[in-house]
């Protein structure tokens, strides 16, 4: 079965105002989108080198500059000399930053979850939930074509 631009263009829609949805729902924590962003990434590697993150959000690494900065001067993010290569730094989040991080995560499932809850039948939950998997394997494509960052 082939797809169509129709087809992928009303899936586009569909996912990008879901998401609109759930970044409405975030809590009010004093961070910009693209912080929280930064923090999700850095969550997602464990430990990371500026450089590298800024390969996986597609941004040069300098841009990130003043994200990281302020993230760290919040007490989100620490970072330390490479002990491989002590010219490049190492990025991880604090305990604190996971903190946060976990608390946003769960304010938006709530929200999901009482959003599926009132306005989706069983059948429509399950057949998300078989879709879900789906949905993962296409954001994950690009990063796995270009291997690991």
């Amino acid at each position: 079965m082939s797809t169509d631009a129709t087809e992928a263009t009303e899936l586009r829609e569909s996912v990008m105002a879901l998401a609109r949805q759930m970044r409405r729902h975030r809590r009010a924590g004093g961070l910009t989108l693209s912080q929280i962003e930064v923090l999700g990434e850095i969550s997602r590697s464990t430990v990371i080198t500026p450089a590298a993150l800024g390969a996986r959000l597609q941004v040069r690494a300098q841009s990130l500059t003043d994200t990281i900065n302020d993230l760290e001067s919040a007490g989100l993010v620490s970072r330390r000399p490479d002990p491989h290569d002590r010219r490049r730094q190492l990025l991880e989040l604090t305990e604190l930053g996971r903190r946060f991080l976990a608390d946003d995560r769960a304010q938006r499932d709530r929200w999901l979850h009482g959003v599926m809850s009132e306005h989706l039948s069983d059948l429509e939950t399950s057949l998300l939930m078989l879709v879900s998997p789906i949905l993962r394997k296409l954001a994950d494509a690009e990063r796995a074509q270009s291997g690991p960052c």
